[in-house]
């Protein structure tokens, strides 16, 4: 017998009779290749070029992702553009839940670009709307500090609020809580802006004011009918009670767009030097 792994000769009297068989004189062992063959057979599948199985030891090994491996932050930009573009979409004009939109897959590529996006366009509307501002009564000089500003602004409000949002949606029990879903939402929310940041260098104040309630409302109400699902999942108070912190600290965001970067006189902007207008040619100090 062979095939199994070991041999058996068996030697039965010519009579037949097996009962009188002596064991020790009519059984031949012989020495097993099982090993040779396992091992034979072993390096005939790894050079059949399959992949090794989930299960080997060195697997795990190449999967591992480190925080200073350039592949643990290439996961998040797994995306392509049409794919960026159809979530660009679905932020503008919601028909269904970002989430589903999401599938799955929520990418920081879409949000990085679009705050860029948001704080160059910013500097420039702000940096145009000082100009009109001193045009004709003082020597104008571009201030970068609107630039750092709006970088302040929009990088810190769209990295650190989701994470606050998130360790209190999980510290209240709400376990359908992702971080990359909230940045995405978040930094995909801040895509009303551009238009609005384009529009907004106005020096006509009533129309900016209008633009930036218009760019507050679409993205609050995106927000709100995203996260509300997740949010609904904690307790009904605290749900209520996050909702109105969402709001509020969105409100305060075009707030702060509108004072310091569609307002004349912006309290980010340094006073262009040797540009003392007369007293009566200057915009009262609280004017926007």
């Amino acid at each position: 017998m062979s095939g199994s792994g070991y041999d058996a000769v068996v030697d039965v009297d010519d009579e037949g009779d097996l009962g009188h068989t002596d064991l020790q004189e009519d059984l031949e062992f012989h020495t097993s290749n099982f090993n040779v063959t396992s091992q034979s057979g072993g390096r005939k599948a790894a050079s059949s070029g399959l992949p090794p199985p989930a299960t080997a030891s060195s697997a795990p090994s190449s999967s591992k992702r480190f925080l200073w491996t350039v592949s643990f932050y290439s996961q998040f930009f797994d995306v392509d553009t049409s794919a960026v573009l159809s979530r660009c979409w679905a932020a503008l004009y919601p028909r269904a839940n970002f989430l589903d939109v999401l599938e799955g897959n929520p990418d920081l590529y879409g949000p990085f670009w679009i705050a860029t996006t948001v704080v160059l366009i910013l500097f420039l509307g702000g940096t145009i709307s000082d100009w009109l501002s001193v045009r004709g009564t003082a020597q104008f000089a571009y201030d970068f500090g609107l630039l750092s500003g709006a970088a302040g602004l929009v990088y810190g409000y769209t990295l650190f609020i989701p994470i606050a949002l998130f360790l209190a949606l999980r510290y209240f029990g709400s376990e359908s809580a992702y971080l990359l879903e909230c940045w995405a939402l978040y930094g995909y929310s801040n895509l009303i802006w551009i238009p609005v940041a384009i529009i907004s260098w106005s020096p006509i104040e009533i129309l900016n004011w209008v633009f930036v309630v218009v760019g507050f409302g679409l993205s609050v109400t995106f927000l709100l009918r995203n996260l509300y699902p997740v949010l609904s999942a904690t307790d009904r108070q605290v749900s209520k009670v996050l909702l109105i912190v969402v709001v509020i600290l969105h409100a305060g965001l075009s707030l702060t767009i509108k004072i310091l970067f569609f307002a004349h006189y912006s309290p980010v902007a340094k006073k262009p030097a040797g540009g003392d207008a007369p007293e009566g040619d200057k915009p009262p100090a609280f004017l926007f």
